[in-house]
């Protein structure tokens, strides 16, 4: 397919679900490059994007470039798409405010290319008032919501928040 996708990891356990998500990309001869939050990194090491992908993985905004350019913003730039999965209750809400605190906010607040999002959550996280509100102002814009879908959620109980299969995320790309 020959696209350059931007897959934006955050902090979910799922987050192990999007090393499938790269292998489907790079499968499909897709160039992957992946950002991750901070928090991310305590479920899935950068090696494995890194591995995956063969391409460096940007944590911080601050990370020394191995070539001069403003990681989150030339990352932004360079994407044909843009998959953010999982997406956090927190990441989601910080799209909808325009609030740009890491290197996977930034890059969202400054792509114009097409943006995905798999909701990842407790299910009383995603039927919550306030992330409503935030997923139907994101659809205004244009993002495209991909999931959640009912399933064991990590806190032990089994409902709507259950991040949709890398195959179905791929899919809808």
């Amino acid at each position: 397919m020959n696209r350059k996708i931007l897959l934006c990891v955050t902090g979910s356990i799922a987050a192990y679900k999007a090393a499938e998500l790269v292998r489907l990309f790079v499968r499909a001869n897709d160039e992957v490059k992946v950002l991750m939050t901070a928090a991310a990194t305590k479920f899935v090491s950068p090696l494995t994007f890194r591995t995956l992908s063969k391409n460096l993985v940007v944590v911080d905004d601050f990370d020394d470039p191995c070539r001069w350019e403003v990681g989150h913003v030339s990352l932004a730039l360079w994407a044909d798409a843009v998959v953010v999965a999982p997406a956090t209750a927190n990441t989601i809400a910080k799209m909808r405010c325009g609030i740009a605190d890491n290197a996977v906010t930034s890059a969202l607040l400054a792509t114009k290319a097409p943006i995905i999002v798999a909701p990842a959550m407790n299910d009383g996280m995603w039927d919550n008032a306030a992330t409503k509100e935030n997923i139907a102002v994101l659809k205004e814009r244009g993002v495209k919501i991909v999931g959640p879908v009912d399933g064991s959620l990590a806190c032990g109980t089994t409902g709507k928040g259950h991040m949709s299969e890398p195959i179905d995320i791929f899919n809808a790309l």
